[in-house]
């Protein structure tokens, strides 16, 4: 099979071409200097467990405050998509164990999230440009750190991380190439730098990337828009917490070329969670995916559904940044510049 090209959405197999398909769940920390349920502090480079409250740590008897602030910045950040905010939106407890998950849930939303559906005009390589859609916007608190290569028999538990706020901004699944995803990722770090909701630092944390990557025969991915029969498309595959717009790239053309040669040798894909090693060069099993009956939802039972007033709504609005397409739109009305 022929190497996977960056900006094609056709990949000429041994048995025939092939399309790929993919969506984006961005991870984009909030810009906030407390935590989404507690008023620990948030920042980079402090000592391990430096910035951990009593809730964050899950001692009995807390109870969650939610940080207006951050709903604030969800809001702002939903506005700045041209999304859908919705007014009544709820948090659910995503319960699964893990060591630095000290509760043994984070508390999410699936149900009813605090944004919905948008769409985000995407400049391509090429200088043409296409749409991408939002399936949701939705606050989370993220979970600890957990450190391995300090000790050669022991690992250690940073909470610091643990409860800071989380915008996961999930897309459909219209990206076809790798360039594709790599334009969408900078074009959705702009808009929450110029909107101030997240600093977009790939480096720390702060913004990265799930891709979520399928594989189908040419022609199938016109039978799903057609039809949204999601069974065009093939068995997903994520690769999480790619933090840097080459690995995207990167991870992306290796894991359809992997789930190519499975197809054509007879084999079926097994949905599941998957890293990629910069290193190697390849992506790895990490974990069978699980579906949300695993993880249990329900709603979170010390957190009221959040109701937003449109006053509030609309005053947000008022104070949002002129963003990057309306400036290009200006730039080149007012001076008669060309889009390059």
């Amino acid at each position: 099979m022929t190497d996977t090209a960056t900006n094609t959405k056709l990949i000429q197999g041994r048995t025939g071409p092939w399309e790929i398909v993919m969506g984006l769940e961005i991870h984009a920390q909030v810009a906030s200097k407390a935590k989404l349920f507690s008023g620990a502090a948030v920042g980079f480079g402090a000592g391990p467990n430096e910035q951990v409250s009593l809730v964050d740590a899950g001692f009995p008897g807390m109870l969650p405050t939610l940080n207006k602030h951050c709903v604030e910045q969800a809001v702002r950040t939903g506005l700045g998509l041209r999304a859908q905010i919705n007014k009544r939106s709820q948090f659910d407890r995503k319960n699964y164990f893990y060591p630095d998950l000290p509760t043994g849930y984070q508390i999410s939303q699936l149900y009813y999230p605090i944004v919905g559906e948008g769409v985000v005009e995407v400049e391509g390589e090429d200088g043409a440009f296409f749409n991408v859609g939002i399936e949701r916007l939705h606050l989370e608190q993220d979970a600890g750190k957990l450190i391995h290569d300090l000790s050669p028999t022991e690992s250690y538990v940073d909470l610091n991380r643990a409860g800071t706020a989380l915008m996961e901004i999930v897309s459909r699944p219209d990206l076809r190439t790798p360039d594709e995803a790599v334009a969408y990722v900078k074009k959705i770090r702009t808009i929450l730098i110029y909107l101030g909701t997240c600093d977009g630092d790939m480096e720390k944390g702060n913004l990265r990337a799930d891709v979520n990557v399928s594989v189908c025969r040419a022609g199938n991915y016109d039978k799903f828009k057609e039809t949204g029969d999601f069974s065009y498309l093939g068995t997903r595959c994520e690769i999480k917490n790619v933090n840097s717009f080459r690995f995207i790239s990167q991870a992306i053309q290796y894991e359809a070329r992997r789930q190519i040669e499975i197809l054509e040798d007879g084999g079926s894909i097994t949905q599941e969670t998957r890293l990629y090693d910069p290193t190697a060069g390849e992506t790895r099993s990490m974990r069978s995916k699980e579906e949300a009956q695993d993880y249990r939802y329900f709603p979170d039972p010390d957190l009221l559904p959040l109701d937003l007033e449109q006053a509030w709504i609309d005053d947000i609005k008022a104070s949002l940044p002129e963003l990057p397409d309306d400036k290009r739109k200006r730039l080149m009305s007012e001076y008669g510049l060309s889009q390059y």
